[in-house]
């Protein structure tokens, strides 16, 4: 959420960044609509002035006749301000509805485009591995090693349901402790966050109003939550942090829950796209200060770049389109993996920052050096998603005689180097 100070003094840039991210919003009809709701107010608690004043001067009349024509006067007082109230009451609400509406100011270092073709690439690491035969996909793969039931997730889970079996269990979590044990020694905090939230962390971190449709709601007006980031980032609301704690930087491991809604047709086969998987996700809260954020959000990309790289996968980085980041987000760069089987990059990792739009919404805040109140900023990004990363993992190490080597930085949490034939 925008500081609405901010939208009333800086209309230009929020039309730009409307139109940068492809969004359909009417700024000028939203200032109209405010500048309402200002009068409004004005008008209410004159009225509520003229009731104290009324009310006060009633107890001091001793005539009885004046007495009744006062209390006549005041009865008609507040008939229009009962009026006025419910018109403001009115105006505010569709008021509130629009601010959380209003798009985040895009960094002008994002591409202008509508979507992940218009991305800009970074930089690229690794050269893609030549065979000397023709590599399987991650599903054949997998079967024939006895690594995944899909046709069984699907009996149980529905659709996109799925079983990790046998290594590629044990896999999956050498990969998260791996990667736990890695920020941990870069000073970030590990936890174990909730999965269950309240739909305020949902309306605090951006995900509400406009993604209803790809949540889950549990029977008890909770939400299975889609990111650690969600959770994470309503641990800390209605809090004032000291400005010496910050930031605070967090690797929070958690199961996460997508519907999907918006790709039926696409990936429907695999594990690529799924309604439930697992991830660690970096969290940072931060000063108030724009240079910290981009230096932060470099640090946070880095440190899954170094997680990709020590599993020895191939990949590029790209900067997102204005018109393919969310309303929340005021830069998002993708880390993109190699699979061979597809002879592309495809996304593994996203990493964001946010200026204040979150944490104005959760009222997370910080104390700075001359006792200003201030809210924080804030950032996430993806440091492993599982079993999204097996994909990579599992085709780039594929042998000839159908087995798989482990990343050596893996073993010692596996236990094993080699996934082979079952016999």
């Amino acid at each position: 959420m925008l500081d609405v100070k901010f939208i009333r003094e800086n209309p230009d840039l929020v039309k730009q960044a409307v139109r940068k991210k492809r969004l359909e919003f009417g700024v000028d009809e939203f200032l109209v609509l405010d500048e309402n709701k200002r009068k409004l107010m004005a008008e209410v608690e004159e009225l509520r002035a003229k009731q104290n004043r009324a009310s006060d001067r009633i107890s001091a009349i001793a005539d009885e006749n004046e007495k009744n024509a006062a209390v006549k006067e005041l009865r008609e007082l507040k008939d229009v301000l009962s009026g006025k109230e419910y018109e403001f009451k009115k105006i505010d609400t569709e008021w509130r509805r629009l601010m959380l509406d209003v798009p985040n100011i895009p960094d002008p270092s994002v591409p202008d485009g509508a979507d992940e073709r218009d991305a800009r690439e970074e930089r690229k690491w690794g050269e893609p591995r030549k065979f000397d035969f023709e590599p399987v996909g991650h599903i054949t793969l997998m079967e024939r090693l006895d690594l995944l039931e899909l046709e069984r997730g699907t009996k149980v889970s529905g659709f996109r349901g799925y079983f990790l079996k046998n290594e590629a269990a044990l896999l999956s979590q050498a990969i998260w402790l791996f990667v736990l044990a890695k920020l941990k020694e870069k000073g970030y905090t590990p936890v174990l966050a909730p999965v269950l939230v309240k739909e305020e962390n949902l309306f605090g971190s951006g995900h509400f109003p406009q993604s209803r449709e790809d949540v889950y709601k549990t029977q008890d007006d909770l939400y299975l939550s889609a990111t650690a980031e969600i959770p994470m980032m309503g641990m800390h609301s209605d809090e004032v942090i000291p400005e010496s704690e910050l930031p605070k930087k967090y690797a929070a491991f958690s199961p996460c829950f997508r519907r999907e809604a918006g790709s039926y047709g696409k990936d429907t086969k695999g594990i690529y796209r799924l309604h439930e998987f697992y991830k660690v996700e970096q969290l940072i809260l931060s000063r108030s200060d724009h240079q910290d954020s981009v230096r932060l959000h470099e640090e946070i990309t880095t440190n899954a770049e170094e997680v990709v790289q020590a599993l020895g996968l191939p990949y590029r980085i790209i900067t997102l389109a204005g018109g393919d980041i969310g309303r929340a987000h005021v830069k998002t760069y993708d880390i993109e993996v190699w699979i061979p089987s597809e002879r592309r990059y495809r996304e593994s990792h996203s990493s964001s920052y946010y200026h204040d739009f979150q944490t104005r919404r959760l009222n997370i805040r910080y104390k700075s050096k001359e006792e200003e109140t201030r809210f924080c900023y804030s950032l996430n990004n993806t440091a492993i998603a599982t079993p999204r990363i097996l994909i990579s993992i599992l085709e780039n190490n594929q042998r000839s005689d159908g087995s798989v080597e482990i990343p050596e930085v893996l073993r010692k949490y596996t236990g094993f180097d080699l996934i082979g034939p079952k016999t």
